[in-house]
């Protein structure tokens, strides 16, 4: 039972540890956003400077299912692919914070 215990505890810490950097997962979005995200990737998309983190991860999840975007639909899709929730949150609560 110790053992058990002291795995679940070296596990959780390891976890916490590896939890998602935001700046880290922006960085393949800086190409077509921009550096503030005031950019219209590619010249189709919206502008994401000034979203809410809700909106963002909202937009996020959407592209990920493939039921959000237009023209953008199929190269975002492609770049969400990969994110899970907790990077999705952590990305999210990054570019809304960039001023």
């Amino acid at each position: 039972m110790k053992k058990l215990t002291i795995v679940a505890l070296i596990t959780a810490g390891a976890l916490s540890l590896m939890a998602a950097d935001g700046k880290a997962l922006a960085a393949k979005c800086l190409g077509c956003h921009g550096a503030d995200f005031g950019k219209k990737a590619l010249g189709a998309s919206k502008v994401v400077k000034g979203w809410s983190a809700d909106k963002i991860a909202k937009a996020l999840e959407g592209y990920k299912a493939g039921t959000y975007g237009r023209a953008m639909k199929g190269v975002m899709k492609g770049q969400v692919a990969t994110y899970s929730d907790a990077d999705i949150k952590a990305v999210s609560e990054y570019i809304a914070g960039i001023k």
